[in-house]
């Protein structure tokens, strides 16, 4: 008798652990209605281009590619849903950008690469706000993070925050060209003064400044104040820190834990600003992650007016979700 075997980071999820993934993800989605999220639920497959349109391209290494035999056109394999919800958005939500708009959603996704301890094959569950570009819009997506991840039994939490606006604001500020730019981005990274050292193009001052960047890390009130010190006077840059305390005065608030990394910049092409991280409180294991990415829906949008701002967060991995829960 044949014994088939799957794909490399491939698996079935067999009785009792899909049991605990349908509760667990039931208790997501009950809490997303109960906040105004209304369930949408895209294709698995889309044609190549919509998947990779505007900030959907920094997927594309990690996309599923195959042609359409009843077309003949490519086609992908989503590995993450927030362009989709951005394409659904622009498409179906109307002529009045000003109108906020939430979306909720649970479904599959492929990924060509897996990271270390996960499979290729994740189901991903998150919520999405469009059309406000208010900091409130990231604190009611911070606090139905952490109240949905509690009513699935994730808690307590620890989310570690960052935000790239004072990274671009401080490339601007310093006239950074783009590849110093990314240079400079990669040795944050790193936490690395040496390698911030190495990027010739950088004036001292601009040397000295990012690297006092890799040291803003840690409990939210001591980090605001010391970059708040530190940090060049730049409206820019207050701003993002005036958003960071209202996110972290809201995650405290919502009996979280608040950290900041002003180092952190995930997504620096796709993130615009605020971003997060959310663990179990006391351990590595990452529950969810987010931020704000206002240039998400603009390339559905084709030059219209109606491209919209946007934030919301994922559930990255529904499976590994059920198990620290149950």
């Amino acid at each position: 008798m044949r014994k088939w075997v799957l794909p490399d980071y491939v698996e079935d999820v067999l009785p009792p652990e899909a049991q605990r993934m349908e509760a667990t993800r039931r208790a997501l989605l009950d809490s997303f209605a109960a906040a105004g999220y209304a369930l949408v639920n895209p294709p698995l497959i889309e044609h190549l281009e919509a998947l990779l349109t505007g900030t959907g391209r920094d997927l594309e290494h990690n996309t599923f590619k195959l042609i359409d035999p009843l077309s003949g056109k490519l086609l992908g394999v989503r590995p993450d849903i927030t362009p989709q919800v951005a394409r659904i958005d622009a498409t179906y939500s109307g002529s009045d950008a000003s109108t906020p708009r939430r979306y909720c959603y649970a479904g599959e996704v492929l990924r060509a690469e897996a990271s270390i301890g996960s499979s290729r094959a994740l189901t991903q569950v998150g919520a999405e706000l469009f059309g406000d570009a208010t900091v409130n819009g990231d604190v009611e997506i911070v606090r139905l993070m952490i109240a949905s991840a509690k009513a699935a039994g994730a808690a307590p939490l620890l989310l570690d925050c960052g935000h790239v606006g004072v990274f671009k604001a401080l490339a601007q500020h310093y006239e950074l060209s783009p590849k110093a730019t990314q240079a400079a981005d990669a040795a944050l990274a790193a936490k690395s003064s040496t390698a911030l050292s190495d990027i010739k193009s950088l004036s001292d001052e601009a040397r000295q400044t990012l690297a006092t960047l890799t040291t803003l890390f840690g409990p939210a009130k001591t980090v605001l104040q010391r970059a708040r010190a530190a940090l060049p006077r730049n409206a820019t840059i207050t701003a993002a820190l005036d958003q960071l305390e209202a996110v972290a005065t809201a995650i405290t608030e919502s009996g979280a834990q608040c950290s900041l990394d002003l180092a952190d910049l995930p997504g620096l092409d796709y993130h615009t600003g605020l971003v997060f991280v959310a663990y179990l409180q006391g351990t590595t294991h990452v529950v969810a992650r987010g931020g704000r990415y206002d240039g998400v829906g603009e390339a559905f949008t084709q030059g219209n007016a109606r491209a919209r701002p946007a934030t919301g967060f994922s559930f990255v991995d529904l499976r590994a979700l059920a198990e620290v829960t149950a």
